[in-house]
């Protein structure tokens, strides 16, 4: 595989019990690209996210992050290379009984290496790199809705300045103009900290502003990687269901129009 994968998952395999949930999975998430993960509900994308964030180990293989092999790594090690990355879990996972300045505060805290005024500094920092003003900083979850929420959780996984960005069903939950409004947000963040990015959604919309390249994972396997408009096309049946209406939003001219008008800040119809 190439050099430049800041993931790198060579011949996969995870079994639980007599079931195979992957089968010889290779993959290779380059410097500085989005890759969107897609599969159909129990195919095992969340295991396999699971795995590239050492929260479980192949049964067969190796993944490798920052060219460091997850399988058997040492606590302390483990510790420095999640400190690279940063993590947006499916509906935010923001602890409900700490405010936003205080989610967000969290890993910072956790280094145990900053005094409070420079914690606080950056969690203010980072809160309005999302467009959340200071106004909301002590507002609880519960008090947000679910569009801050979301943005609430990115800054808090960007919190270390990470190089590599985990992102789970971004936009599940959210209304279509919330979800737009999220998708622009980390088009722009991407652009500004120059971050590499895994995604897990099944959101067509966030494929066409996002993904560099997709990966279709079917039958335990990465059936296929490449391009949206030449996914599409891919002969497989939960390719066909998927797409099943956007194909021609999918075609390369369509996609980067798209994706031009959200580099100038436009909301492409």
């Amino acid at each position: 595989m190439a050099g430049d994968c800041v993931i790198e998952l060579r011949g996969v395999w995870t079994q639980i019990g007599a079931n195979t949930i992957h089968r010889d999975i290779n993959l290779c998430v380059h410097v500085g690209e989005v890759l969107a993960l897609i599969g159909e509900s129990g195919s095992g994308k969340t295991t396999l996210l699971r795995l590239m964030l050492g929260l479980g180990q192949p049964t067969r293989g190796t993944v490798r992050v920052f060219e460091r092999p997850l399988q058997g790594c040492p606590a302390d090690d483990l510790k420095r290379v999640r400190q690279r990355w940063g993590v947006l879990f499916q509906e935010g996972a923001l602890f409900s009984a700490l405010s936003a300045y205080d989610n967000v505060a969290l890993p910072l805290r956790e280094l145990r290496a900053l005094p409070e005024e420079v914690i606080r500094e950056l969690v203010m920092t980072k809160l309005a790199l999302v467009e959340i003003e200071a106004a909301s900083a002590d507002k609880l979850p519960s008090q947000l809705s679910g569009g801050m929420v979301k943005r609430v959780a990115l800054a808090r996984a960007l919190a270390l300045d990470p190089e590599l960005l985990f992102l789970d069903e971004p936009t599940a939950g959210l209304d279509p103009e919330r979800s737009a409004g999220f998708v622009q947000l980390v088009v722009r963040l991407r652009q500004e900290l120059r971050l590499t990015v895994l995604m897990v959604t099944h959101d067509v919309d966030t494929l066409i502003a996002l993904a560099g390249r997709v990966a279709v994972l079917a039958d335990q396997r990465l059936v296929t990687i490449g391009a949206l408009w030449d996914v599409v096309d891919f002969p497989h049946p939960f390719v066909r269901s998927f797409f099943l209406g956007h194909r021609k939003r999918c075609a390369k001219e369509n996609v980067e129009q798209f994706r031009r008008a959200l580099a100038h800040g436009r909301q492409a119809a």
